[in-house]
């Protein structure tokens, strides 16, 4: 191969470059291929992920709810992406669920099948739009919402699974399952006690189906910064995502699990879980990458390999 590339020049080296920039590119491409979903690389190790049906408001149909999950399994996994930003296209972030595409769950529901049966497919199709979400608090990366506009119904189920939420003045948040007769059932009702931490204003907005505005939502703790417009959202949130990948991938993936774990269980039970973490993690190369580089502050920012 050198004694060809030798006889050619460099025209070769640069061919072999630009063929393997078009592969990975094409690989990428094929991987992250949805209907209802956009998926790019706007920074390095930085993947912004948006609803993409604006002409139905990203309302969540069939194909999405499938979609998050293949989406965000395959990105746990991908070595490329360090951190995650979530938006949307169009006028709002979401309409929450589509009604037009509930065919298949209303005959089901208005059948005239055993109720033991109807339970049993019932049961699992709730299941498999909780994952829908769930992968979203499961992926290794730490998710980033970007919320404009509106964020109806399903909408607030699948931010309170998110690890940071920022928004725009504009935006407004709506738990409006009780209006559609039914209660939340993909995870608000689990998570947003948890993330705002009172009990009593979950309840009125779960009870009510009024509406929540930016600076409400960021005085109860639900986001953590209100930006003027869409553009200075996402880059605020791409700016974060992008300090994010520059950290330790095991230091950063560790903390989300970390932090997820002690959510739901005690203190004690936390730190015990913590100290066989750590116990493996603190032999890892990125311990000595970063405390090398921040005793020389002089020097090139700490360079870690790929998990």
């Amino acid at each position: 191969m050198q004694s060809v590339i030798k006889l050619l020049g460099q025209a070769p080296v640069r061919t072999l470059h630009t063929t393997a920039v078009i592969m990975a590119t094409s690989s990428f491409s094929n991987k992250y291929k949805f209907e209802t979903l956009l998926v790019s690389t706007p920074r390095e190790y930085v993947y912004h992920v948006e609803l993409n049906r604006p002409q139905q408001f990203n309302a969540m149909n069939s194909a999405f709810w499938r979609e998050m999950v293949e989406c965000f399994q395959t990105i746990s996994e991908d070595s490329d992406c360090r951190a995650v930003v979530l938006s949307a296209t169009g006028k709002h972030f979401t309409a929450g669920l589509d009604l037009t595409d509930m065919g298949p769950l209303m005959e089901t529901v208005l059948g005239d099948g055993d109720v033991a049966r109807k339970f049993r497919t019932l049961q699992q199709f709730i299941k498999s739009y909780q994952l829908s979400f769930t992968s979203v608090e499961q992926c290794n990366k730490p998710v980033i919402a970007a919320v404009h506009g509106g964020c109806i119904g399903g909408g607030v189920d699948l931010i309170t699974a998110a690890d940071i939420r920022f928004c725009t003045q504009d935006a407004f948040f709506q738990i409006k399952e009780v209006d559609i007769g039914l209660a939340a059932d993909v995870g608000t009702l689990q998570r947003l006690p948890k993330v705002i931490g009172s009990d009593s204003l979950v309840r009125e907005l779960a009870y009510t189906a009024r509406k929540m505005f930016a600076d409400e939502a960021a005085q109860a703790g639900l986001v953590s910064r209100v930006l003027s417009d869409k553009n200075l959202m996402l880059k605020a949130a791409l700016e974060t995502a992008s300090t994010i990948a520059d950290k330790s991938p095991v230091a950063v993936q560790g903390s989300k699990h970390n932090l997820n774990y002690a959510r739901d269980h005690s203190v004690e039970e936390g730190l015990n879980y913590m100290v066989v973490w750590n116990a493996a993690m603190l032999q890892s190369e990125d311990l000595r990458v970063a405390a090398m580089a921040s005793t020389d502050r002089k020097g090139p920012p700490p360079v870690f390999s790929k998990l």
